[in-house]
C-alpha cells in the first residue's frame, strides 16, 4: 500500500484530485501605463494617447518679426493705393470731358503724357475708307526709232491679283509700290513739289519702281527702251454696306504727277 501511496497523483491521472489541471502557457507581458517607469506593469486597460503632429514653421510675411511685417503691410498698401490712382488718371484722360477733367485736367495731363498715353489704333485701328491704286505709263523708244506712248498700267492691281489666293504673298509685292507712293506722298505738296531733301529722294525710288515693272510686265516697253514716265493715283471710296443707306461716290479722283525723265542707268532694264 505504501508502494501505491507515493504515486497518489498518477492514479487519478491528468486531472488530478482537485479537479482538472491547466498545462502552463506562455506568459502575457504587462502593458506600462505613462504614469509607470519603464519595467513597471500596467492595468490591461490602460489608454495611450498619441503625441500632436509638430506645429509647420510660418512663412512668408507671417514669418517676419512684428516690426518687418507693418514695414510689409505699409508698402502693400502704398503699391495698391499707386495702382488705383494711375487706373483712375487713364481712366480719366480717355473719358469724355466731365467736372473733375475740367477741374484737374492739368494734373491729370502732367501725370499720363507722354509714358502713359493710350493709342486705341493699337486695338481699334481706323480701317482705309479709300482705295488707292498706283499707275504709271511711258514713252518708248521702238527699234525702228519711232515713239510710242503706252496706256496705263495699273500695278497696284497686279500686285492685287498677285496676292490674291496666295497663302505666302512676300514683302515686295505687297508692300514695296504702296511704301514708295506713301514715301513720295510725305515728301511732297499738293502740287506734286519736294518737301525737304528727301523729296528728290523719294521721286528716285519710285520712279526706279515703276521702271523696273514696265520692263517686267509692259508688252511695248519689253521691245524698246523706256525714255519718259509718268505716275498717278487713282482714289476711289470704298462702297458702305447696303444696310447702312450711307451714299458715296464711285468717281476716282487722279492726282497726276509730271513726266520725269528715266536715266541711262534705269533705261533698257538697268534697274532689273
Amino acid at each position: 500500500m505504501d508502494a501505491y501511496d507515493g504515486d497518489s497523483d498518477a492514479r487519478h491521472g491528468p486531472e488530478g484530485p482537485g479537479g482538472p489541471r491547466l498545462a502552463p502557457g506562455p506568459a502575457v507581458p504587462a502593458v506600462p501605463t505613462a504614469s509607470e517607469g519603464p519595467g513597471t506593469a500596467a492595468a490591461p486597460d490602460a489608454v495611450v494617447h498619441p503625441e500632436p503632429p509638430p506645429v509647420p514653421p510660418r512663412t512668408g510675411v507671417a514669418a517676419l518679426s512684428p516690426r518687418y511685417q507693418v514695414g510689409a503691410a505699409l508698402a502693400l498698401a502704398l503699391v495698391a493705393v499707386t495702382v488705383c490712382v494711375h487706373l483712375g488718371m487713364v481712366f480719366l484722360s480717355v473719358a469724355p470731358a466731365n467736372t473733375v477733367t475740367r477741374q484737374h485736367g492739368k494734373a491729370i495731363e502732367e501725370w499720363v503724357y507722354p509714358e502713359f498715353e493710350q493709342n486705341w489704333k493699337l486695338f481699334a485701328p481706323n480701317p482705309l475708307q479709300q482705295n488707292i491704286s498706283v499707275q504709271v505709263r511711258a514713252d518708248v523708244l521702238m527699234q525702228d526709232g519711232t515713239t510710242t506712248t503706252t496706256g496705263w498700267n495699273d500695278l497696284s492691281a497686279e500686285d492685287g491679283r498677285a496676292i490674291d489666293g496666295s497663302l505666302l504673298p512676300s514683302h515686295t509685292v505687297q508692300n514695296e509700290l504702296r511704301r514708295a507712293w506713301d514715301f513720295f506722298v510725305t515728301t511732297h505738296g499738293t502740287d506734286n513739289r519736294a518737301i525737304g531733301l528727301r523729296g528728290s529722294l523719294s521721286e528716285q525710288y519710285l520712279r526706279r519702281i515703276v521702271v523696273m515693272r514696265l520692263y517686267e510686265g509692259d508688252a511695248t516697253s519689253k521691245k524698246g527702251t523706256v525714255q519718259r514716265v509718268q505716275v498717278r493715283s487713282s482714289t476711289t471710296n470704298v462702297p458702305p454696306p447696303h444696310w447702312s443707306g450711307e451714299k458715296v461716290s464711285d468717281t476716282p479722283l487722279y492726282r497726276v504727277l509730271p513726266w520725269w525723265t528715266v536715266t541711262a542707268d534705269e533705261a533698257n532694264g538697268g534697274v532689273r
